[in-house]
């Protein structure tokens, strides 16, 4: 069984960043070949580490640090009124948990959301192949959350479970239905979810203050950000 004291990393040459133009990123990565259980994925959530697929990474960028794993301590989260109107907008939905497996509505909805969303990222063209890496690849603890009204999907919500909260990995979703705000619903009821099986914590990511795609998630408040591998409130 691996544990911190005996993971190795690996590192990636220097590649385009893909959030902030004229920058050079490097990532560092577990050893793919590490066994990494639930206690372990834990503590490199806690560490400011994200899982892709089987690959669990981390921005270690020679002379920059604008990528802050952030945090919601879920107990003390205020919404605020624009995400309470997006919540009692959404409450016509219907949320059903699945196993994270391959379904051909989710793909059909994945390609969509990227075709339209993310033309300009690192996901475009959206394939099978990587979306199977990207999101089929996953943990035990691993859920895919459909969001239906009256039996149409409309988003999925991928959600991993940790010791002490859920990760949000992954959100795509009908951009047709952008008055729904459907990613903020997302949030909101990875939000409540942790709340309901009292976890502490919902993982968010990487907030990147000068990039629109990763700048949104200080919109959620109170949240904590990893500063010197120490979890601060703001």
């Amino acid at each position: 069984m691996s544990n911190m004291r005996t993971l190795v990393f690996y590192a990636t040459p220097e590649h385009p960043c893909s959030y902030l133009n004229d920058r050079l990123a490097t990532t560092m990565f577990v050893d793919p070949k590490a066994d990494v259980d639930q206690s372990l994925y834990t503590r490199l959530s806690q560490l400011g580490f994200r899982r892709s697929g089987h690959h669990y990474y981390k921005p270690r960028c020679n002379g920059c640090n604008a990528c802050i794993p952030v945090r919601i301590p879920v107990a003390r989260f205020e919404p605020s009124r624009s995400q309470q109107r997006t919540w009692t907008k959404n409450k016509d939905l219907q949320v059903i948990k699945c196993e994270p497996r391959f379904r051909q509505d989710h793909f059909a909805l994945y390609q969509r959301y990227i075709n339209e969303r993310h033309r300009d990222g690192d996901m475009f063209p959206p394939t099978l192949d990587q979306y199977e890496s990207f999101l089929l690849e996953s943990r035990e603890d691993t859920q895919f959350v459909e969001f239906r009204h009256q039996s149409r999907l409309l988003g999925v919500a991928v959600t991993d479970t940790t010791q002490d909260g859920l990760s949000s990995i992954y959100t795509f979703f009908d951009p047709s239905e952008s008055r729904r705000a459907l990613g903020v619903f997302g949030i909101l009821w990875q939000i409540e979810e942790a709340k309901c099986r009292q976890l502490p914590y919902l993982y968010l990511g990487y907030w990147i203050r000068n990039c629109n795609k990763m700048s949104y998630k200080t919109n959620y408040r109170p949240i904590e950000v990893l500063v010197r591998d120490n979890w601060v409130s703001i």
